[in-house]
């Protein structure tokens, strides 16, 4: 409609570059389109000929990728925010119509509140009415209902067919004032993105909020006061890279100024012109991470090309973060913090998808807190720190806790009740009807949840007991005291550091058992036996037995009294008491992404 993509051009996923977008159909990587919009060449309503510049941000709903909306809002006036009605078709397990009305999901309500306490003006969207089983009165009632929105302001559009669409660039020009940058006042910008190119060097993306900036300028930035950089390029993403020659305030663009290390783009820093600071403007916090990995490379010799490439990605993912760590089973690799488990399985694809990188991630962990008897406290983020079991110097251990909200059809509330009571959740109390409509009345149960339990398999469970119907969103809720214990392997009675993991009291038996038999699957059989013992609270909790490989020594005895086979026996047997005593069993490679590969998706 705004002429920025040629009718005919038959690209569906313009704003979805990465290959992991595409594959999985959901949003990660923010992106932004500035367009050019006239009414009257455009066929919409009012003539006008005026022409208005758009900056529009897509960002993503999960709630694993909520840093990508929070700090593309910083320089966003509206929030236009859409109610999809249905997502896909599913196979229930009970007697439902194909088509199911999705309505508000639990990452909606997230977002609109996030947007009300920056003051932003919001526009609800009612998105794919051209659906069969469309239900709009419903759907806008529980907007009505969960949001107080007027039903009359409610746009009922669908993007597919493009029923509606104009309405939603009417409302935006005539809702919403423009920036209130002055061209004339010094030039201030605000970094909010980047990402590197090969031969250019880092690509920045900065809400101007006053001045021109102008090819050729040179800039410096706030947080590095001593560093100055020349402008080469200057233009806006239409969506993809147009050359201006300048931005104006008000204006979203990227430059490129011949800045080669990736650390000194400060998400969140203000750029101004050499030589004429200015006042920093209010950036944002990133969010705190969630869930803690170890990332090794598959052959030990590729660290510093991984290190690199972790380096070069997380430019464009400023919410990752990364430590050097090293193992005596994996050797060199780097401890990583996501905010959930989708984005740390996400990073890694994208490390095998644009970096050309073979890794293995350890098991998911969660940051615990460690009280101390002096009154000072530390954040535990590898299993391999956690204290001892019996430690006089800690006073107690505790874990990272969520208020999880789950919209689910009320028909399956007692199930999702019983699941998060099955994952040690409590105040399961908090239940409330977004709607009246019978059956497919839909309910928002709220619990809090231990982290922990939300990083394992909670997801999949969610969405096996719901029949695909349930959303599910969470936020910070503080720590809280748990009998917390560090669970150790022994290899011939000797610990994989690797392997250590943390887990509650009531689980101690059940995941060592888990753990055990599937090293037992992965283990190379040795020339002697090999124990594996799951070691919690100083006792064996699980054991399993990786019987030795015997060679037939009796097979070249013919006659004879028994006597003579049971010398050689008995000397086989002392020959491999002896290997199992000064024997080392060491963990391939393979066998550690077999086994923390298929740990992740259990």
């Amino acid at each position: 409609m705004t002429h920025t993509i040629p009718k005919n051009s038959g690209s569906k996923q313009v704003l979805d570059t990465l290959k992991v977008e595409k594959e999985r159909g959901i949003t990660v990587k923010a992106q932004t389109a500035s367009l050019k919009y006239t009414p009257g060449v455009s066929g919409l309503a009012g003539g006008a000929s005026r022409t208005y510049l758009l900056n529009l941000i897509d960002t993503p709903g999960h709630v694993d990728f909520t840093w990508e909306g929070e700090r593309r809002i910083v320089p966003v006036h509206i929030l236009a925010f859409m109610s999809g009605q249905s997502l896909e078709h599913r196979q229930p397990a009970k007697p439902r119509p194909t088509i199911n009305p999705e309505g508000i999901q639990a990452q909606t309500i997230s977002v609109f509140h996030s947007a009300r306490e920056r003051g932003l003006k919001i526009i609800p969207i009612l998105n794919k009415i051209d659906l069969p089983a469309a239900d709009t009165g419903r759907i806008t009632s529980q907007l009505s209902a969960t949001f107080g929105i007027d039903p009359e302001d409610c746009l009922h559009i669908s993007a597919k067919t493009g029923q509606g669409v104009e309405s939603v660039l009417e409302q935006i020009v005539s809702r919403i004032p423009p920036p209130a940058g002055v061209v004339t006042s010094p030039f201030r910008g605000l970094l909010f993105d980047s990402f590197f190119d090969r031969f250019r060097g880092v690509i920045m993306l900065l809400y101007l909020e006053g001045g021109v900036l102008r090819k050729g300028d040179k800039i410096s930035s706030c947080h590095s006061p001593g560093k100055k950089y020349e402008v080469v390029e200057v233009g806006v993403m239409n969506p993809g890279e147009t050359p201006t020659g300048e931005l104006r305030a008000g204006q979203v663009g990227y430059i490129a100024c011949n800045m080669k290390d990736p650390s000194e783009a400060h998400i969140g820093d203000t750029f101004h012109h050499t030589g004429k600071p200015v006042a920093p403007l209010i950036g944002f916090q990133p969010n705190k991470a969630m869930v803690y990995s170890g990332v090794f490379p598959f052959d030990t010799s590729e660290f510093p090309r991984l290190e690199e490439s972790i380096k070069r990605l997380t430019l464009t993912d400023r919410s990752v973060t990364v430590q050097r760590e090293s193992s005596t089973a994996l050797g060199q690799g780097c401890r990583l913090g996501f905010l959930g488990t989708l984005h740390m399985d996400v990073f890694r694809q994208r490390l095998e998808d644009e970096y050309d990188a073979s890794v293995i991630i350890t098991a998911p962990t969660v940051p615990y807190k460690v009280v101390y008897r002096s009154g000072s406290d530390t954040i535990i983020r590898n299993p391999v720190e956690f204290p001892e079991y019996g430690d006089p110097k800690v006073l107690e251990i505790q874990e990272p806790y969520v208020k999880g909200s789950i919209i689910v059809p009320q028909e399956y509330v007692g199930q999702m009740m019983e699941l998060c009571a099955e994952h040690r959740a409590d105040d399961i109390s908090d239940i409330r009807y977004l709607d009246n409509s019978g059956d497919t009345a839909r309910v928002l149960l709220q619990c809090r949840l231990p982290l922990g339990e939300i990083v394992s398999d909670f997801f999949e469970k969610l969405k096996g007991r719901s029949s695909g119907f349930a959303s599910f969103d969470y936020e910070e809720d503080g720590y809280q005291r748990s009998p917390l214990h560090k669970m150790v392997f022994l290899l011939n009675g000797k610990p994989v550091d690797a392997l250590a993991t943390i887990v509650h009291d009531s689980v101690c038996e059940d995941v060592g058992r888990k753990w055990a038999l599937k090293l037992k699957e992965v283990i190379p059989r040795q020339n002697f036996e090999v124990p594996i013992q799951a070691l919690v609270k100083n006792k064996v909790v699980a054991r399993e037995t990786i019987s030795a490989m015997r060679k037939d020594v009796t097979a070249g005895l013919y006659g004879g009294h028994f006597e003579r086979k049971l010398k050689h026996l008995n000397k086989q047997k002392e020959g491999k008491a002896r290997l199992k005593r000064i024997g080392k069993v060491d963990l391939p490679q393979e066998a550690f992404f077999t086994l923390l590969s298929s740990n992740n998706k259990k």
